[in-house]
Order: structure tokens, then C-alpha cells, then sequence
């Protein structure tokens, strides 16, 4: 709510008496002190114009519908730039979050360590990338902060130990079918009822991922009927 209102560039007093609450409650909601009802949740979404899965964090889109990959990923194609800066960098968190909750949760349930490290060992090197891009995007950052020297970084070996670890998680899976142990139930209904709120973020990491990958064959496709 903080981040809506600065975009609406309003400020807290005044989008208080707008909503009609004391400034000192609006603070303790955008603060995560207090927790609104529903009414004022209503009330939220009808000030800044948007839905309330969107103001709880549940969807990219105002509206509330299963957003496109272009909106979630691609700020130079928002419609109307309805997503700005830190609201997608906070949303996205959320989303990987969430999915991440329910990945575990599911993991867990199993009762596989070696899935569970595996897993856990694929997702830590790819936040580990994505940090270390980040860190060396400022040259004036000291290279040595990592072990890692940066000629084997760029070779590939942080690529090559998240392949091993997909393929140790693999083989941790089929060890665990082919000793006819239990699987999580994983239909929609299952997902639907086990994680209400953390499903529909999988559902849009999914969905975005999908399209993503869709998109980058039939590009290659294209390349090649040009050819």
C-alpha cells in the first residue's frame, strides 16, 4: 500500500482522510503492524484502482487476471506502464517466494533428503548468478569477494553445477518412484487446497516460464525456415 500510494503521489495523511482512517492506522497498515478487514481492503483497491489479489500480492496484474510474460518481465512492453520499478521488484519477490514455499512444501512431503539438498542445491547457485552479475555490474566492487575466480565463473562451472544438481535431483526422484514411495498429490484441486495463497503465484512462475521458453523455439524456428 505504501509503494501504491507513492505512485499515486499522495501522501499518507491525505490518502488517510480519503480513506477514512487516522494517519497513524495507514501507517501501521503499510507497515504491516496492523492487519485490515475487509472492508478497508475493499475500500484499498477501489482508492488505487486496483484488485485485491494484486493489493495482497497474489498477481502482477491490477486487474487480477493471470498476467502475460510481458508484463511480468518485460517493463518496455507494459500497457499504460501500470508496473514501476520497486512494485515489480517487490511483486517478483513474492512470486518466486511463494512459489518456492510450495515447492518445498511439496518436497517436504515427500520425505527425499537427497531431492530436498538437490533442489535446494540448483536454487542457491542460481541466486548465487544472479548476485554475482549484479555485484560485478559495478567495476568498482572488489572481484575478490568472491572464492570463485571470475575465469571459471565465466567458463561455465557455476552453469555446470546447477546441471549436476538437476541431474542428482532427478535421480534422487527416480530412486524415490522406483522404491514405490509416496508422491505428493499435485492436481489443481490438490495445489488449490493444500496452498490458497501460494498456489497462484506457482501458477504465474509457470505460466511465464512456459511462455518463455515457447517463445524462445519458435524464434530459433523462425530463424531456421529463413535459412
Amino acid at each position: 500500500m505504501s509503494l501504491l500510494r507513492r505512485e499515486k503521489g499522495v501522501s499518507q495523511r491525505s490518502a488517510a482522510a480519503d480513506l477514512g482512517i487516522s494517519q497513524a492506522l495507514l501507517s501501521h497498515y503499510e507497515n504491516g503492524i496492523r492487519e485490515p478487514g475487509l472492508a478497508f481492503v475493499v475500500k484499498a483497491c477501489d482508492y488505487y484502482g486496483v484488485s485485491a489479489d494484486f493489493l495482497l500480492g497474489r498477481t502482477l496484474s491490477r486487474d487480477g487476471a493471470t498476467i502475460s510474460p510481458e508484463e511480468l518481465y518485460d517493463l518496455s512492453s507494459e500497457k499504460d506502464n501500470v508496473l514501476k520499478g520497486s512494485i515489480l521488484a517487490l511483486l517478483s519477490k513474492k512470486l518466486l517466494v511463494n512459489s518456492i514455499g510450495v515447492l518445498f512444501g511439496l518436497l517436504g512431503k515427500m520425505g527425499n533428503r537427497e531431492a530436498v539438498q538437490a533442489a535446494a542445491s540448483y536454487l542457491s547457485t542460481a541466486v548465487y548468478k544472479v548476485y554475482r552479475r549484479l555485484y560485478q555490474a559495478n567495476p568498482e566492487n572488489d572481484p575478490k569477494f568472491f572464492s570463485v575466480p571470475v575465469w571459471r565463473f565465466e567458463g561455465g562451472l557455476a552453469d555446470a553445477d546447477m546441471a549436476c544438481s538437476e541431474a542428482e535431483f532427478a535421480e534422487a526422484l527416480a530412486a524415490h518412484v522406483k522404491e514405490k514411495k509416496e508422491l505428493p498429490l499435485m492436481s489443481n484441486d490438490d495445489l488449490a487446497r493444500d496452498y490458497p495463497v501460494l498456489y497462484q503465484s506457482l501458477l504465474q512462475v509457470v505460466h511465464g516460464a512456459g511462455e518463455r521458453v515457447n517463445a524462445l523455439s519458435e524464434s530459433r524456428g523462425q530463424k531456421r525456415e529463413r535459412k
